[in-house]
């Protein structure tokens, strides 16, 4: 056995020597590299070169490993041998370089080298290793180091894999034989420059007969003609690839490719029907949808979009289609404007229509044609309709003055329906709250209720509503316009109410007014006035009217000179009247004041009913009120400046009268300047009363004496003196006159007993005379910054 592992070796040195000269026995020839003493033989080579052989200092005879080694000993790789070596074990053999002492391992004593796994060549390839020979005992080289390359021997470990676990490819049906579909590429770890173990072969495993595979491209071709996709969509195909070039014993792998077919326009376009039939009731609104069809198309996409259209009918205009493009259906609507469905005037229709596919392909024309005939029955059923009036709306006229139940008109309405049922007539009150109109339930004849002004309302705008008899629930309404005509009976007057001046020294003739006249009558030629004076005042008249042709007139002065004392007012008849028929006319009242004028007639004076009588100012009266509030504003800004400039009373009149005012101001007393209401001084003694001392906000009717009231006898506490001083005090306000006013609130308190502030009164403050320090106070918050100032502020002045 160690006899045929030795001979196996062998073989394969020689095979790897002769496969890289540059590592054979080439490399053999090298030399211990000018060691003194050393001999060789000379020679010439082939081309006459001469040669010297130099002593051998190495020697190894192994360069190769086989890969995925199984044995159970460890793979020998080699022998190093120095011709320094004795055989005395002087001599130690060190290897480094790639796996050294790892991978490898070498005999110090022999120069032997093991491999001590398993290697593999797809990891790496080869090692580049370096070997050198060293004295044991004094770790000298005894040899120049010398490099080395073990190279991994490959074997058939590795079977081809694909680049994909999964392919999927698409290709058009009805493809041709040879049509290309999809590539597959396989690749195999191992060496592909040495034998066959990474030569790859493909093969179709499962797919036939419909694809083929080449087998050296992976190339995947359709192998059948006329695929049809309606008939099957999908496959799925498996690909082996196989290395050693296919033969037996080589390792294989396999992959799936799913392979659809996509589609082409190979199918034309069929109604499933040849004859389609719809029921439509005749009250169909206009644009609805009356049915829908669809073609049926085996393609898919575009492939199965189609158009739909109308080729012949019996009724043009009536309906149309349209194609509904994500259904590809066809819609019917009802089109037609001027002609509605009408059971009773047509029954049934008729169409033809056809479909046809948009995108076809001429390389399948031989399949045609695209395109698919059907016809349409389109049966209107009958509905119950409303009643129809004649016209879409009425117009009616009737003079003003027309008595009451006179005929204006009439509506007509009938039923559509080929029953024909009665219809009976009535006016919506909605439309005519007051109850001018009313329409005979059986012939339709409108007449008024009441008498119409025309200037009142010209127009009436009512509905009038028809209604079925056997079915109250079908009605329809139609709208009437009543216009009113005009008659003269109306006057005319004046345009406005009139009312003008004459100057004192007016002239006579001289123009005083322009007046014009209305009337709410319009007569179709327009309105004519006349303008004359009253017959009554004509004789004695102070003025007179002058008729301008135009509907307008002037008021003239009939003499010269006017005397307002003797009359201020005239008052003018004026007679209008107007030219239709019968004539109308009525007496208006001109108001003329007699006034003083300047000499440009403009007026001065009136008296008091003419001044009040005009309907503005004169600019003299707006000078006159402007001044007044000039003065006015003058008077309140000067008042309130001198209001600001009074001095007001100190609250604190000296260091020893210190006064602490309760100032109310929402009470009709004294406000600020009631400082005699309370009095600190009194607090500090009560015996101190100024009994003469009189209120300076009023002035007393009565003097009454004050009431000397005992001074109770103190308490036990130290705040007895000042209860019993404020129930005095209150007791002297209730009959003092002279006490504040009646309708304002004192309030008196005091601190009471036990305060943890302790006393801050001062009434102790007039007995004693030494100084005290109140500065104290702040420190005791906000409360007390004012007696902090107080005090704290007298002390420094003091100290000052």
């Amino acid at each position: 056995m160690g006899r045929r592992k030795v001979f196996i070796l062998m073989v394969m040195w020689v095979v790897a020597y002769l496969s890289f000269p540059g590592y054979g026995f080439r490399s053999l020839r090298r030399t211990t590299g000018g060691r003194k003493g050393s001999t060789g033989w000379t020679g010439q080579d082939t081309n006459g070169v001469s040669l010297r052989r130099s002593k051998r200092g190495w020697m190894w005879n192994q360069f190769f490993l086989l890969e995925e080694y199984t044995g159970s000993d460890q793979q020998y790789v080699g022998k190093l041998h120095s011709d320094s070596d004795r055989g005395d074990g002087s001599v130690k053999y060190v290897l480094t370089g790639e796996g050294a002492g790892t991978l490898f391992k070498i005999d110090e004593k022999s120069g032997d080298i093991h491999a001590t796994k398993r290697l593999d060549r797809e990891e790496k390839a080869y090692y580049i290793l370096h070997a050198k020979a060293v004295n044991r005992f004094t770790n000298q080289a005894l040899e120049g180091e010398s490099e080395f390359i073990i190279k991994i021997h490959d074997i058939n470990d590795n079977e081809p894999r694909f680049t994909k676990d999964l392919y999927m490819a698409r290709v058009p049906e009805m493809s041709d034989i040879g049509t290309s579909v999809i590539q597959v590429t396989a690749t195999d770890a191992d060496d592909a420059t040495y034998g066959n173990s990474a030569k790859v072969v493909y093969s179709i495993l499962e797919g036939q007969p419909y694809f083929s595979v080449d087998p050296e491209t992976g190339l995947i071709k359709t192998a059948l003609p006329g695929m049809d996709r309606e008939v099957k969509e999908n496959y799925q195909v498996v690909i082996q690839a196989k290395d050693m070039a296919g033969q037996m014993g080589g390792l294989s792998g396999t992959t799936t490719v799913s392979i659809s077919l996509s589609d082409v326009n190979d199918n034309p376009p069929r109604f499933t029907k040849t004859l389609y039939e719809f029921r439509v009731p005749e009250s169909t609104e206009l644009g609805s949808a009356v049915g829908v069809i669809r073609a049926m198309d085996a393609d898919i996409g575009e492939n199965a979009e189609m158009d739909y259209r109308i080729i012949s009918t019996d009724g043009p205009g009536m309906f149309d289609i349209t194609t509904n493009k994500s259904k590809q259906q066809g819609i019917l609507p009802h089109t037609s404007v001027f002609q509605p469905l009408d059971f009773e005037k047509k029954r049934q229709y008729s169409l033809r229509v056809q479909v046809e596919n948009v995108h076809i392909n001429p390389r399948f024309f031989s399949m045609g044609p695209f395109k698919d005939e059907a016809t349409i029955k389109i049966i209107v059923e009958d509905v119950d309709e409303p009643p129809v009036f004649e016209r879409a709306s009425y117009v009616m006229e009737v003079k003003e003055d027309a008595p009451r139940n006179t005929v204006i008109g009439s509506v007509s309405a009938s039923d559509p329906d080929d029953k024909n049922s009665l219809v009976r007539y009535s006016i919506d009150r909605r439309t005519d709250m007051d109850r001018v109109f009313n329409v005979h339930a059986g012939n339709g004849s409108v007449f008024i209720l009441r008498e119409l002004d025309r200037e009142e309302y010209a127009w009436h705008n009512i509905s009038i509503i028809a209604t079925e008899f056997n079915n109250p629930r079908q009605s329809s309404r139609v709208p009437v316009y009543v216009r009113v005509l005009d008659i003269n009976d109306n006057a005319p007057t004046f345009a406005t109410n009139y009312e003008t001046f004459v100057c004192e020294n007016a002239k006579a003739n001289q123009r005083i007014q322009t007046v014009s006249a209305t009337d709410p009558d319009e007569p179709l030629g327009g309105h004519r006035f006349f303008f004359s004076l009253a017959q009554e005042a004509a004789g004695k008249a102070n003025f007179s009217v002058r008729d301008n042709k135009d509907n307008t007139a002037w008021i003239l002065t009939r003499r010269n000179n006017y005397n307002s004392l003797q009359k201020s007012i005239y008052h003018v008849p004026v007679v209008i009247s107007d030219g239709e028929f019968p004539m109308q006319s009525s007496t208006n009242t001109l108001t003329i004041r007699v006034c003083t004028c300047d000499r440009e007639g403009n007026m001065k004076l009136c008296n008091a009913e003419a001044l009040t009588a005009r309907a503005g100012l004169s600019t003299g009266a707006m000078v006159a009120i402007l001044l007044c509030i000039i003065i006015l504003l003058m008077i309140v800004v000067l008042f309130a400046a001198l209001r600001r400039q009074r001095k007001k009373e100190p609250l604190i009149i000296s260091k020893e009268d210190v006064r602490d005012n309760v100032v109310s101001y929402n009470d009709e007393g004294g406000g600020e300047e009631d400082t005699q209401a309370f009095d600190i001084g009194t607090l500090r003694n009560p015996e101190a009363i100024e009994e003469s001392k009189q209120r300076r906000d009023i002035v007393p009717e009565t003097f009454y004496p004050p009431i000397r009231r005992p001074v109770l006898p103190p308490a036990q506490d130290n705040n007895g003196d000042v209860r019993d001083f404020i129930n005095q005090r209150l007791q002297d306000n209730d009959s003092d006159p002279t006490a504040p006013p009646y309708d304002s609130l004192a309030t008196y308190a005091y601190e009471g007993n036990g305060s943890i502030a302790e006393s801050l009164s001062s009434l102790e403050s007039v007995t004693t005379e030494g100084d005290q320090d109140y500065n104290y106070l702040s420190e005791w918050g906000p409360r007390f910054k004012k007696l902090a100032d107080m005090y704290g502020g007298d002390n420094s002045d003091r100290d000052s």
